[in-house]
C-alpha cells in the first residue's frame, strides 16, 4: 500500500470533516497514518489486520478505564472500507520534548502492574513476535533473496520453540508488546503510551528486551539504557532468557524491513544488512530504524 493507495481508502471512509488529500501523513508502515484537525485516522494495509485494529481499540478503552495515559478513540468500530481497516484517534497535541527511555521505563511499570482484562468479544493474544514474518516475507515477494527468505524462515522455526520453552523471571501479564521511546508521545500533560496494536498478554520480559536490542543494534547510549533499567528496577539481561526473545525479535525486524523493499531501495539496503549481520552471527553490526 503506497500512500496514494491510503488516501484514496481515507476518503472512502468518509471520517474526515474535510477532504483526504489535505491531511498531513504522519508515517507510512503497517498503517498509514494521517492526521487532519483534532483526529488521526490509522489506514491498514491489508484486510489482515482488522481484527487487530478491533482489538487495538478495545485496548484503548480498556487503559482509559485504569487510568493509564494513552493514546484515546475517537471512533467506536474499526470500518472495514475496500479491504483495509480504518480505525480514527483522538489526536494528541503537540510534543513538548522527545521521549526518553525513562518516559517509556515508567510507563511499562504502569502496564505490567494490572490486571489480567477480561474483554467480552476476545482474549488478549500471546506476543507473537514472529507471527508476521511470513507475511511480511510473501509482501517482499522477488525483492528480496529467495535464500534469505528460506533462512529468516529457518531462523523463526528454531526461535519459536526456544521461546516456548522459556521460565520466566517476571510473571506473566499484560504487555505493550512494541516498548520503544517512539511509541511515547510526551504533550504537556506528560507521556502517553501510543500504537496499542500490539499490546499482548505474556512475558513482562518481552517489553523490556527490546530495550536491550535498541542499546546492542540501534545505537542507544549506555547512559541512556541504565536511565531506562533504574526506572524501571531491573535490568533483563540478567535473565539467561534474554539472548532467545532477543533473536526472535532480530528475527522478526528484519523480516519486517522486507515487506518495504519492493518499492524502497532504502529498505532492501537495510534488509540485506540486517540478514547480513544474522547470517554471520555478528551482534555489533549496526542497525538503522526504518
Amino acid at each position: 500500500m503506497d500512500e496514494a493507495r491510503a488516501r484514496d481508502v481515507l476518503a472512502a471512509a468518509g471520517v474526515l470533516p474535510g477532504r483526504a488529500e489535505d491531511a498531513r501523513l504522519l508515517s507510512l508502515g503497517e498503517n498509514a497514518v494521517f492526521a487532519a484537525g483534532d483526529l488521526v485516522v490509522k489506514v491498514g494495509r491489508d484486510a489482515e489486520l482488522l481484527d487487530r485494529a478491533r482489538r487495538e481499540l478495545a485496548v484503548a478503552v480498556w487503559l482509559a478505564e485504569q487510568d493509564v495515559p494513552a493514546v484515546r478513540a475517537a471512533g467506536p468500530e474499526a470500518l472495514s472500507v475496500e479491504g483495509h481497516p480504518v480505525t480514527v484517534w483522538q489526536r494528541l497535541p503537540e510534543p513538548v520534548r522527545p521521549a526518553e527511555p525513562r518516559d517509556l521505563a515508567e510507563l511499562l511499570r504502569m502496564v505490567h502492574a494490572l490486571p489480567v482484562p477480561s474483554f467480552e468479544s476476545f482474549e488478549l493474544p500471546p506476543r507473537d513476535l514472529l507471527d508476521g514474518v511470513e507475511r511480511w516475507l510473501r509482501l517482499a515477494g522477488e525483492a528480496i533473496d529467495p535464500r534469505d527468505a528460506a533462512y529468516l524462515r529457518e531462523r523463526r522455526d528454531g526461535f519459536a520453540s526456544a521461546a516456548a520453552a522459556l521460565t520466566p523471571r517476571l510473571p506473566r501479564g499484560p504487555i505493550h508488546g512494541d516498548a520503544l521511546p517512539r511509541n511515547v508521545h510526551v504533550g504537556p500533560s506528560g507521556p502517553v503510551l501510543v500504537d496499542l496494536e500490539t499490546v499482548s498478554l505474556d512475558l513482562r520480559e518481552h517489553d523490556l528486551v527490546v530495550m536491550a536490542l535498541s542499546h546492542d543494534r540501534y545505537g542507544m547510549s549506555a547512559a541512556a539504557y541504565d536511565s531506562f533499567t533504574e526506572a524501571y528496577g531491573w535490568d533483563v539481561r540478567e535473565w539467561s532468557g534474554c539472548a532467545v526473545l532477543r533473536g526472535a525479535r532480530e528475527t522478526a525486524s528484519c523480516a519486517w524491513v522486507a515487506q518495504h523493499a519492493p518499492s524502497n531501495p532504502k529498505a532492501r539496503a537495510e534488509f540485506e544488512r540486517r540478514v547480513g549481520s544474522l547470517r554471520e552471527g555478528d551482534p555489533t553490526v549496526r542497525w538503522y530504524p526504518f
